[in-house]
C-alpha cells in the first residue's frame, strides 16, 4: 500500500514550498481527507482522519462537513464515510480514456471464452487503477472495482507496467516502496521483487500466485499503444481452487495476449 507518512509528508513539503504560488493548499488537504478513507477504513470518527492525515482537528472538521454539505460524505454525528457522489470526482476522467472504449468488448469477449472476469488497470503513482472491468456470469467473482487501487508490487498487472520501465525508473520505484507482507506467500525482498519485474519484461507476461491473498492467483500481459508503449494492463484473476497457475500459463495466457493484439490495432493513433 502507499505510505501514509510519505503521502502526508509530500503535501506538508509542497505546503510549505512559498515558492510554489500554483499551489492550493487548502485542495491538498481536502483531497488527504478523502484519501484517508480506504476498505480497511471506510467509517472514521474526525479524531480518526486527523490522525490518518496528520491534519488539525479544526482543519479535519471543516474538511468533512463541506464533504457533507456538498453530498459527497455522510455523518451519524459521530462516525464519517465517502458516499458514492465521490465516485463522480473520477469516473469522468477513467470514462474518458480511450484505452476504455476499446478495451471493454474485448473484454467481453475473453469473460465469455474462459468464464472468467477480466480486468483493465494503469499505473498511478506506485499502486495499479482499475479502470475497466468485465465479469464473467458467475456466482461467485474476484471482487475489483472500477478505480479500486492496489500496490503494483504484489499484482500481476502492477509487475508487466512496472516492467515497461526503464531501469532507472525500476530502480527507483523499488528504492522508494516499502513492501508489506500480506501474506506467508507476499515478496517483499527488493532483489526478488526486482528479478520478478524483469522477469515479466522478458517473458511479456506476468503471474502472481496467491502473494496479495490467499487462494488468489492472476496473470496479466501489458496493453500497447501503436507506438509500442504500454498504457495498460489486462488481467484475469480467479480463485486458486478453481484454476492454477499452469492452467493459467497454457490456456489463458494465449487468449491475453490475443486480445491485447486487438486492443493494440484498435488503438487511436
Amino acid at each position: 500500500m502507499r505510505n501514509g507518512k510519505e503521502v502526508r509528508g509530500s503535501v506538508k513539503v509542497m505546503a510549505e514550498n512559498g515558492d510554489d504560488r500554483d499551489f492550493v493548499n487548502s485542495l491538498a488537504r481536502g483531497l488527504e481527507v478523502i484519501r484517508s478513507f480506504t476498505r480497511a477504513r471506510p467509517r472514521m470518527t474526525l479524531s480518526e482522519v486527523a490522525a490518518e492525515t496528520d491534519l488539525p482537528r479544526a482543519a479535519v472538521r471543516r474538511f468533512l462537513l463541506t464533504l457533507v454539505r456538498e453530498g459527497y460524505a455522510s455523518t451519524d454525528g459521530k462516525l464519517f464515510q465517502l458516499r458514492p457522489k465521490v465516485l463522480e470526482l473520477g469516473y469522468s476522467v477513467i470514462a474518458s480514456l480511450s484505452i476504455v472504449e476499446v478495451a471493454q468488448p474485448v473484454m467481453a469477449d475473453v469473460s465469455a471464452r474462459l468464464n472468467e472476469s477480466c480486468s483493465v488497470a494503469v499505473l498511478d503513482g506506485d499502486e495499479i487503477v482499475y479502470v475497466a472491468r468485465s465479469n464473467a456470469k458467475r456466482v461467485v467473482n474476484i471482487a475489483a472495482t472500477i478505480g479500486g487501487r492496489l500496490p503494483a508490487y504484489v499484482t500481476s498487472m502492477g509487475r508487466v507496467l512496472l516492467a515497461a520501465q526503464d531501469d532507472a525508473a525500476l530502480d527507483a520505484y523499488l528504492a522508494r516502496i516499502s513492501p508489506e507482507k500480506l501474506n506467508a506467500r507476499t515478496v517483499t525482498s527488493r532483489v526478488k521483487l526486482r528479478d520478478a519485474i524483469l522477469e515479466a519484461r522478458q517473458k511479456g507476461w506476468s503471474l502472481v500466485d496467491q502473494e496479495l491473498e490467499p487462494g488468489l492467483c492472476s496473470i496479466a500481459v501489458p496493453l500497447r499503444d501503436r507506438a509500442g508503449r504500454a498504457v495498460a494492463a489486462l488481467a484475469i484473476g480467479a480463485p486458486s481452487g478453481r484454476v492454477d497457475a499452469a492452467t493459467m500459463r497454457e490456456r489463458f495466457l494465449p487468449v491475453l495476449q490475443e486480445a491485447a493484439q486487438q486492443m493494440a490495432l484498435a488503438m487511436p493513433d
